[in-house]
């Protein structure tokens, strides 16, 4: 078995590599959106590696290269993978969250919601809950325009 450590690495490890593709694919604001996620998830990777380290442990290295899920043939392509490593790191982080470790824990918690913000700053939609619909939604819902009856004040 992977211990949750070894696997959240795993998962900054191959962030770190497919944000150096993204960078390669985007300029201007969405190239220095990708510096940052970059850098989050190399300080973010270093941290890991130390804490299996103080733990004993001897942390995975990285691959030389890691197969992309599709061809990044331009910017638009750059963000579709933006959005996907960061969904894939969130979830290499729920395993994480429910080790017996609070600080563990926080850091799971932590990682998930830098996460979660990025890929939503990248291409802002939210997937549906489960037993919602499965498209994924944009903005805000409607607000209900209609007034809301007042009750008669009691004489």
């Amino acid at each position: 078995m992977i211990d949750p450590l070894e696997k959240a690495l795993a998962a900054e490890h191959a962030a770190v590599y497919a944000y150096g593709v993204i960078g390669g694919k985007t300029d201007g604001a969405l190239r220095t959106k990708a510096t940052a996620g970059f850098d989050a998830h190399r300080a973010r990777r270093d941290r890991l590696r130390t804490l299996i380290l103080r733990r004993g442990g001897t942390p995975p290295e990285a691959d030389p290269a890691y197969p992309l899920p599709f061809d990044v043939k331009d910017k638009d392509d750059a963000v579709r993978l933006a959005v996907l490593i960061e969904e894939r790191v969130v979830a290499a982080y729920l395993e994480l969250a429910g080790d017996g470790d609070a600080s563990l824990r926080r850091l799971a918690a932590q990682a998930m919601q830098e996460g979660a913000a990025r890929a939503y700053d990248w291409r802002p939609a939210v997937a549906a809950f489960p037993g919602m619909p499965a498209e994924r939604t944009t903005g805000s819902p409607p607000v209900k325009t209609e007034p809301t009856p007042v009750p008669a004040a009691s004489p």
